[in-house]
């Protein structure tokens, strides 16, 4: 794994720091880098959640390194197929469609560009005060692909979606609150320990109800109401039938019956 990521455990909490020179621009060696610590958070059976945030208080990250790009270490055309950034696509993250434990992100600064869509594909978003979201691919005559134009459209109103598009606009922590687009805003000083307590608090919970949230959503995103009560009814979502049958599930049943503390064990 590349220097410019950095991952340290934390009982059952991984956290992964980008930390890539002045900006953390992400080319392919660093997003193979990410994707390898989220396929260790999604094969570890002791790990529950993860924190991702960036290096300094500048940046979360500024996305695609536009450098590289130029100088030909990364393609445009069919990116996605020409150049391997590792399971998941680009970061890892953005299309990681088999990752059932929740990421959280800490934005320390601006995601902009990939690390905007990079910050969209985890599960809560912790924003410090002074950061900002922003897609400045227009002027660059290339389109946020990685992310950005699926799930921005989703999260905040169109016509505001289209501001940042079509205008480039720069969105405030305090605005993409307002919209929840992210979950809370915190001073800077104060980042990493919100992040950490949302995710002691994700770490204590039965795992296999956590992850089931994930699989879940996930299969009926987008999909009407009747036919989403049918596709958990029947369609193979495997963390959610074994949350159903676990032991944990009756361990929690039994403590609250009990009025003790449960004991999970993810299984």
């Amino acid at each position: 794994m590349t220097d410019d990521v950095e991952v340290k455990r934390d009982g059952h909490i991984l956290e992964i720091t980008l930390n890539r020179g002045k900006v953390n621009a992400i080319d392919v060696p660093t997003s193979q880098a990410l994707a390898t610590a989220f396929g260790e958070l999604r094969n570890d059976p002791a790990l529950r959640v993860a924190i991702l945030t960036g290096g300094g208080n500048r940046l979360f990250s500024a996305g695609w390194d536009l450098k590289a790009l130029n100088n030909g270490e990364m393609q445009l055309d069919n990116w996605w197929e020409t150049d391997d950034y590792g399971e998941g696509g680009f970061t890892g993250l953005t299309e990681n469609w088999t990752l059932n434990k929740p990421v959280i992100a800490a934005i320390n600064g601006h995601a902009i560009g990939g690390g905007f869509e990079m910050a969209m594909a985890c599960d809560l978003l912790i924003a410090a005060e002074h950061a900002e979201f922003g897609l400045p691919e227009m002027p660059l005559g290339i389109v946020p692909d990685a992310g950005a134009l699926q799930r921005l459209p989703r999260r905040i109103p169109h016509n505001i979606a289209m501001e940042m598009f079509l205008l480039g606009r720069r969105m405030s922590a305090q605005e993409a609150a307002h919209y929840g687009l992210v979950n809370k805003v915190v001073p800077n000083e104060s980042l990493m320990e919100a992040a950490r307590e949302w995710a002691a608090s994700i770490a204590w919970s039965a795992p296999l109800a956590m992850q089931s949230v994930k699989e879940v959503q996930r299969e009926i995103e987008c999909v009407p109401l009747e036919n989403a009560f049918h596709k958990m009814r029947t369609d193979p979502m495997p963390i959610y039938r074994k949350m159903l049958k676990s032991s944990d599930a009756a361990e929690g049943v039994a403590a609250f019956v009990e009025k003790r503390e449960p004991k999970f064990k993810g299984e």
